[in-house]
């Protein structure tokens, strides 16, 4: 009698029940699509399904060299939120946490999306400051932050220990109707609605050539065989600058790998996401109980997808200060994700050199909580030839000196 994994049980309920064929086995390229987008990760298929939905472009094909959602969008600690300091960036994540709030019901597939809500604790002086003066800018934007008071933060977190050796807390910025989704869900849901809308979604297929005549793009090659495009969207963030260099132009990109762990799982204690910038950690429990805890960058440019020791002791140790409580936890397991990091840690969404090629990339350590309005300001762009959602985050941006500067907002925490 054969036997199957968990895995594989789970994976044909899933083609059984929902339909979604054509999303799991890969079809074979046609020799023509509108559309072409290269990457079926979060930002790819929520560009394929908006160009789908909103614009009626559905003769697409979503190209992918390993599985669907492989990458960052299933290597991410699923954080969610829009407490950004410059204006272009709180209004294309306040699109995307508002997407997220119908994005089950649109896509009538569970994302779980858990609105708990997100606090970034203030540990010094200096970030009383700067906390406070985010908390007036979103007012502004009209996106709904507080500065809450260590009492507060006592009374929304009870493991938390305000007085730390190194750094109390002395309040935290507070998103109320920011939390976590189900990473793996928001890819197969985007996947399954734009398979029911007749588009491609292409496995095992990495693009080898982007075939040019008179400075347009006109088809690429591809493992599986040369494939016409009219238009041509990149998004395969840490690997942008590689593929780009194929299309003939650079980026000012560079990859990182960064880190996170989960522990064994508990009985919940905590239900609400904690970052915490000065001590370096941010954690968060998931629905199985796991303690879900992120770590910073490498020092170093690579494409690892491991993680490496020293984070992992330079991040706990940070959190044991923080929460004593989950001291005596094991690990269960740990991973990295290549990030693809801008000068400016605010990402890319723009016209290219190369005529009918768009780039989507640059979203550093920041890129789950963006898939959603990145994918609608990015097929507004490949549809219209301008997004307002994208306009500042243009690769002009670099040689005009017109900097969106989140270094303190997307450089250390997600």
């Amino acid at each position: 009698m054969k036997h199957y994994s968990a895995f594989a049980v789970a994976r044909e309920a899933l083609r059984y029940h929902t339909g979604w064929e054509r999303a799991w086995r890969s079809p074979e390229p046609k020799k023509r699509y509108d559309v072409v987008i290269v990457g079926a990760g979060g930002h790819g298929l929520a560009t394929a399904y908006y160009l789908g939905k909103n614009y009626g472009i559905q003769n697409v094909a979503v190209i992918e060299k390993g599985w669907l959602g492989g990458g960052n969008t299933g290597r991410n600690t699923t954080i969610i939120r829009s407490n950004y300091l410059q204006d272009p960036s709180a209004a294309i994540y306040e699109k995307a946490r508002s997407l997220y709030e119908t994005m089950s019901q649109d896509l009538n597939y569970n994302v779980m999306f858990s609105p708990r809500g997100v606090m970034m604790l203030a540990q010094t002086q200096h970030e009383i400051r700067g906390y406070k003066r985010t908390a007036h800018a979103n007012a502004l934007q009209g996106v709904k932050t507080e500065w809450i008071s260590p009492e507060r933060v006592k009374e929304l977190v009870p493991i938390i220990n305000l007085h730390g050796p190194r750094y109390p807390v002395l309040g935290a910025l507070w998103q109320e109707r920011g939390g976590t989704a189900r990473h793996d869900a928001v890819a197969w849901g985007y996947a399954r609605a734009c398979s029911a809308m007749g588009m491609d979604i292409i496995q095992q297929c990495e693009v080898t050539g982007v075939r040019r005549e008179g400075g347009q793009v006109v088809g690429v090659d591809t493992t599986k065989g040369s494939i016409d495009c009219g238009k041509l969207g990149v998004v395969v963030a840490g690997h942008s600058g590689q593929l780009a260099e194929v299309a003939g132009f650079r980026l000012p990109v560079e990859a990182l790998a960064l880190q996170a762990l989960v522990s064994e799982p508990i009985k919940p204690c905590m239900d609400v996401v904690v970052m915490a910038n000065t001590v370096h950690g941010y954690m968060s429990q998931s629905d199985k109980g796991e303690m879900v805890i992120g770590g910073g960058t490498d020092g170093f440019n690579n494409f690892t997808q491991r993680g490496s020791f020293h984070h992992i002791e330079e991040t706990v140790r940070a959190l044991v200060e923080t929460f004593p409580m989950i001291s005596r936890l094991k690990m269960l397991r740990q991973w990295g994700g290549i990030v693809d990091m801008t000068g400016d840690r605010s990402p890319i969404i723009s016209k290219t050199p190369l005529g009918g090629c768009f780039i989507n990339c640059g979203w550093g350590t920041g890129g789950f909580k963006a898939i959603p309005g990145s994918g609608w300001a990015m097929a507004q762009l490949m549809a219209t030839g301008h997004s307002p959602l994208a306009e500042a985050f243009s690769l002009d941006r670099f040689k005009e000196g017109r900097f969106i500067d989140e270094s303190v907002a997307a450089g250390v925490a997600h």
